[in-house]
């Protein structure tokens, strides 16, 4: 009787450690369901749970459905109130300032510039995001940049006073330079905002176009690739450690062998994105080189203003000028 009881016991203390040998992870991603960067995230779960042979798994919560908007992912990771997000990483100036440097207005002209700015910057964010109690596990740009508007423009004065939404503060620094009203707004608001008129354009990629549906509120595709910015999938540094050496050396390997591709989806979803809005009924306007020239000129002051506050950008932004030549 005794001996069965005691393997009985064993038994059960031998399930109990399998059970708590798994690691089971929230992901909070406010992005839509469908939308590039979720699927890419379901993706990267997908592969770690193989990788690891199930003994971590990761739940993509996408939409916000944990309650949190974007500006609030960083600390959520930071406070362990969710095990890792998919983090807008111009939407967290607000924590530290720099993690807008790669909105520098027409600093990076194109995807493959991005991977070489990315060079200097990565470590940066990399040291950035451990001060707030995670590790960067990958990251992606977002598309080409665009301005949408519901009246067509053919100079730089037709700006003028028009609301647009901006999803940080580089962002609404710069279309205000251009002369329309920048708003900062979370994503989760802004379609409210468009229906309502309190907004009436915005300033963001092609995806983000196509979720939001924009050809029900807007018009006009102008694209103006006025600056870049990236999503960066972290974990919590407490949650992270708690993970055995062995499948954090394969979640690390995960990440690095997908996120080249990641970007390459990027740059697909932009175009396909943009054929999107087209197919229900939106224009898209090319800006002229002369209007391209004052826009440019005119964001010069946000480029200026925003190293004079984050001097800490400038040497990241020098060494990579210099890498191409042109410093």
């Amino acid at each position: 009787m005794f001996k069965s009881l005691a393997l009985g016991t064993a038994a059960i203390l031998a399930s109990s450690c399998a059970l708590f040998a798994e690691t089971n992870l929230r992901l909070s991603d406010v992005l839509p369901e469908g939308n590039f960067m979720v699927e890419n995230a379901k993706t990267f779960a997908d592969a770690v749970s193989e990788a690891t042979d199930g003994e971590v798994t990761i739940t993509v919560n996408a939409a916000g459905a944990l309650g949190f908007k974007g500006p609030d992912q960083l600390n959520a990771v930071r406070d362990g109130l969710v095990d890792m997000a998919d983090i807008n990483i111009s939407q967290q100036v607000g924590s530290n300032a720099l993690f807008g440097a790669e909105g520098v207005p027409f600093l990076v002209s194109s995807m493959d510039e991005l991977k070489s700015y990315h060079e200097y910057l990565r470590p940066e964010f990399e040291a950035l995001f451990e001060q707030y109690n995670q590790k960067l596990l990958y990251m992606v740009p977002s598309p080409a940049q665009y301005v949408y508007l519901k009246v067509e423009v053919d100079d730089i004065e037709d700006f003028e006073g028009i609301p647009v939404r901006g999803a940080d503060k580089n962002t609404v620094d710069i279309i205000t330079s251009i002369g329309m009203d920048g708003v900062v707004m979370p994503w989760g608001e802004l379609l409210p905002a468009l229906a309502s008129g309190r907004v009436e354009g915005v300033a963001t990629s092609a995806t983000s176009g196509v979720d939001g549906r924009f050809w029900e509120f807007l018009d006009f595709i102008y694209p103006t690739n006025h600056t870049w910015g990236s999503n960066a999938v972290t974990i919590n540094l407490d949650t992270w450690n708690s993970i055995s050496e062995e499948d954090r050396a394969a979640i690390e390997k995960v990440a690095a062998d997908l996120e080249p591709g990641f970007w390459d989806i990027s740059h697909n979803s932009d175009l396909k994105s943009i054929a999107t809005m087209q197919e229900n009924g939106m224009t898209l306007v090319p800006i002229s080189d002369e209007l391209k020239a004052e826009i440019t000129e005119k964001a010069q002051s946000v480029q200026k203003e925003f190293y004079g506050r984050v001097p800490a950008a400038k040497p990241i932004a020098d060494a990579f000028l210099a890498s191409k030549g042109t410093n």
